[in-house]
């Protein structure tokens, strides 16, 4: 298996473990392959979820940009739910599956057909 390999199955085994949600695995490697190299950063790899900024980061680039949603207060209280349900003490809330819990949030799918 390749390096993204083991990192998509990490992530899905985050998902089903920590979240309770079974992953659709397309979704999940197509929502990895989109993180680009910053999954094989140990810093970028992750989302902070107390750092503002970095949270402003996700919306702005990922929800408005990526996925095309117009900015607005329940952007930023999607991003807070799904933190919430990864589990505000889990000190590694990788990205992959932060973005893949949005986009199944908000139902945008679509944007990685």
């Amino acid at each position: 298996m390749s390096k993204r390999d083991d990192l998509i199955a990490k992530y899905a085994a985050d998902l089903s473990d920590k979240v309770g949600v079974k992953p659709d695995m397309d979704l999940l490697t197509k929502v990895t392959i989109g993180c680009g190299p910053s999954i094989y950063n140990a810093d970028s790899e992750t989302v902070s979820g107390s750092d503002k900024a970095e949270l402003e980061r996700v919306k702005n680039s990922f929800l408005v940009k990526k996925l095309g949603l117009a900015d607005g207060p329940q952007l930023m209280a999607a991003i807070d739910e799904v933190i919430e349900k990864y589990g505000k003490s889990n000190r590694n809330k990788y990205r992959p599956v932060v973005y893949y819990l949005l986009t199944v949030h908000f139902g945008k799918q679509s944007v990685y057909g």
